[in-house]
């Protein structure tokens, strides 16, 4: 009697409650739960993120450990001064307005055709859908051969209606829409399921009640389809923008892969996230190389802000009506 007394107060708190609640238990087990992804998180993303903020600071270069110095913001102030800094965002900026807009017009455009209700649909979802499985590295292969200025498919097409042989150099002085065409062809399958998926959940009654009001084709999906489907654009638009700015492989690879290689990427590809790769791992400045990463993502994380605030103007929110 004495030992079960003993174990009780043990148990209880000096409120008298135990000390394993109903709600510290499921605390705990929700917790032990993500336990896995938590750790991941804290070693692989929080820590080197501290890690390299506090490289920015310094001058490190990958192997001065022992000479490792305090430079403030030197790092920072030379990347405003730094020319390859200002062209690197100067073709960042154009290449990101010729891909974005181009990739969702063509994945809302697809994914438009895609929705009619026609013979075999399903099987052409899935056609135009493989591109987005293929690896990158296997898929820029491919396209240098196609875009090989001498012998490459396009050019022999194109040659087909010119007086003379043509030979564009469409990975060098014309990498940008050589890129762009690589980038899209890859991508294109990503966004057509997304606003597919957007287009599904258009009540059909909506449509049908337009059309029995006297609207034409054009105004059903100008005052219906495109109005519900801004939250989708809208979402489309944020992580298309994010992507483009971290733009690195696709540049990378059309450099290094194939017979013909060269050890900077062409000037007219040479995103910022090339300059940064080539101070990190090229030039050894890893100090300035985090720096411009933490540059990268201030400038993302305004321009994200500035396209959250514009979405008041143009991007369809049903809980309002909800509310009213």
């Amino acid at each position: 009697m004495t030992t079960e007394m003993t174990q009780s107060q043990i148990r209880k708190s000096n409120s008298g409650k135990p000390f394993l609640t109903r709600q510290r238990r499921r605390t705990l087990t929700f917790y032990m739960l993500i336990s896995p992804w938590l750790l991941g998180f804290i070693f692989l993303a929080v820590i080197p993120l501290v890690i390299g903020l506090a490289t920015s600071f310094t001058n490190y270069d990958g192997l001065n450990l022992d000479s490792i110095k305090f430079v403030g913001l030197n790092n920072y102030t030379r990347a405003f001064g730094d020319p390859d800094v200002k062209f690197s965002v100067g073709r960042t900026l154009i290449w990101g307005a010729l891909n974005l807009p181009l990739w969702l017009g063509l994945s809302f455009l697809m994914a438009l055709i895609l929705n009619q209700d026609v013979k075999g649909r399903g099987a052409y979802r899935t056609i135009f859908y493989l591109p987005s499985l293929v690896p990158i590295a296997i898929a820029v292969t491919a396209w240098r051969i196609i875009l090989e200025p001498n012998f490459g498919m396009l050019n022999n097409l194109i040659s087909q209606f010119t007086p003379k042989p043509v030979a564009i150099k469409w990975l060098s002085d014309y990498a940008m829409f050589g890129m762009t065409g690589i980038s899209i062809w890859l991508g294109l399958g990503v966004g057509m399921i997304i606003f597919l998926a957007g287009l599904q959940g258009i009540p059909d009654e909506l449509k049908e009640a337009a059309r029995i009001d006297g609207a034409n084709d054009w105004q059903v999906f100008r005052h219906i389809i495109l109005v519900l489907m801004t939250p989708i654009i809208f979402f489309q638009l944020v992580m298309g923008l994010i992507s483009s700015f971290q733009q690195l492989n696709l540049p990378l690879l059309i450099t290094k892969v194939g017979i013909s290689t060269t050890s900077v990427a062409p000037r007219p590809i040479y995103l910022y996230m090339i300059h940064t790769y080539t101070q990190i791992f090229t030039n050894g400045r890893y100090g300035y190389g985090t720096a411009l990463l933490w540059l990268l993502f201030i400038g993302i994380l305004i321009l994200t802000i500035v396209v959250f605030w514009s979405q008041k103007f143009w991007v369809y929110d049903n809980s309002s009506e909800g509310d009213s």
